[in-house]
């Protein structure tokens, strides 16, 4: 339920409203907006009766909300949510397309340093980087674990670029946080729910990718733990869902992106590289990406792909990535949207 006051409620009338709420057992979100306040329920499994708000002076209107999302609905919160990574770094609203590229996976100190670098000449605000790998196989490279995380660490440290990196449990999360700008859940983890509401208990950015083959309204649920748990910062990211065709790693789902962005006031994001699985088609579907309306991108990006412990068929290298943000970057000024 989703509880509108009127524009001229004042703190008296909105905090008799939350104790209403509080009174039949569910926790009231009080949401400021420009015009008017409006207040949330949350915690309730079906309907909620109007009664106990009927002679309640100030309510404009009572919406009653069906859907398993609320926090991250439209519905809730109109206005775009502006995710802050750091300072004079955002994402969401009018603020600049931003974007991600680094290595599936940190493989030492020179092949991340050499990226990071490279990206920060490029004006790239943003370096990805895998320590925790989650893999098919239990013979593939698992990553560098809390070895890779120090590395980010000491990059972000020596050049000042942004870093994120995937999150895979619970107990990790503490520490990833304290030494990355942003986290991220991987397709696998979507429906990890306790790792959900890990995350959801800080306050970082968080990158919440959507799961192999999970519906738009799972997706959307999955942030909406984030959510309820009080971390705002979420940022969403399409890539790919399986289906029955093999061509491509993933079938690459960019209808996604204009809707989410009208059922959801959250940034979304791009990962052509885990769309597609061919480096040929990293390009064209990036570009396809910026012109439907994303937020931004993230692009794999090795020194020599071809030798990458993981991921090198889909991972741009240097020459090709520099020649792909040159074309993104006037695309993106084509259709009006801001670059760094």
């Amino acid at each position: 339920m989703l509880i509108v006051m009127h524009h001229n409620a004042q703190r008296p009338e909105i905090r008799k409203v939350v104790k209403a709420v509080e009174a039949l057992g569910f926790t009231a979100k009080v949401m400021p907006g420009a015009a008017r306040t409006a207040i949330g329920v949350i915690g309730n499994q079906g309907w909620v009766d109007e009664t106990p708000f009927a002679d309640l002076p100030g309510i404009l209107q009572i919406i009653h909300v069906t859907k398993p999302y609320k926090l991250v609905s439209r519905d809730f919160h109109p206005r775009d949510t502006v995710v802050r990574i750091k300072k004079g770094l955002s994402v969401g609203g009018r603020n600049p397309f931003l974007m991600i590229a680094g290595p599936c996976a940190i493989e030492g100190r020179d092949q991340i340093m050499k990226t990071a670098r490279m990206l920060k000449k490029l004006g790239i605000p943003v370096l990805r980087g895998g320590a925790y790998k989650p893999r098919t196989s239990p013979h593939s490279f698992q990553g560098m674990r809390e070895e890779g995380i120090e590395l980010l660490a000491e990059v972000r440290a020596a050049t000042g670029i942004a870093t994120v990196t995937e999150v895979m449990s619970p107990e990790h999360v503490g520490f990833v946080a304290k030494n990355v700008d942003i986290l991220q859940i991987g397709a696998r983890n979507m429906q990890n729910f306790d790792l959900l509401k890990e995350v959801g208990r800080t306050r970082s950015p968080v990158i919440l990718k959507r799961g192999l083959s999970a519906s738009v309204e799972e997706w959307i649920a999955s942030a909406e733990y984030i959510m309820v748990g009080g971390n705002p910062n979420i940022i969403l990211c399409e890539r790919g869902i399986r289906t029955f065709e093999t061509a491509t790693r993933n079938t690459s789902d960019l209808a996604i992106i204009p809707l989410v962005k009208d059922i959801t006031h959250l940034p979304v994001i791009f990962d052509p590289s885990h769309a597609t699985g061919h480096r040929p088609l990293v390009a064209p579907m990036s570009q396809a990406a910026v012109v439907v309306g994303a937020h931004g991108l993230m692009i794999e990006v090795h020194p020599d792909p071809e030798r990458a412990a993981s991921d090198g068929p889909q991972s741009l290298n240097f020459k090709e990535f520099r020649a792909l943000n040159k074309k993104l970057k006037t695309l993106i000024e084509f259709t009006g949207a801001k670059t760094r």
